[in-house]
């Protein structure tokens, strides 16, 4: 199977978000490298891998995960 690989600005007006925050929001804390993106010959260039981009946009977010307490509730917040 051969996967799609998009630059920033590819990616940017696929998933609607601005090319920067892409860069220094998004990258190394949800988009991860080797698995949402690579670096090609080990270059500067970024590729983004569609196919695991669009797999984990629909995961919940972790966020919306309580803490669980000792005395078995949940921390909200």
């Amino acid at each position: 199977m051969t996967e799609e690989y998009l630059t920033t600005e590819e990616l940017a007006a696929r998933i609607k978000y601005d090319v920067r925050t892409i860069r220094e929001r998004l990258k190394d804390s949800v988009l991860l490298e080797g698995v949402h993106y690579i670096r090609p010959f080990g270059g500067r260039k970024i590729l983004f891998v569609w196919g695991q981009i669009a797999r984990d946009m629909g995961k919940p977010s972790i966020a919306n995960v309580g803490i669980p307490m000792a005395n078995g509730g949940v921390l909200h917040g």
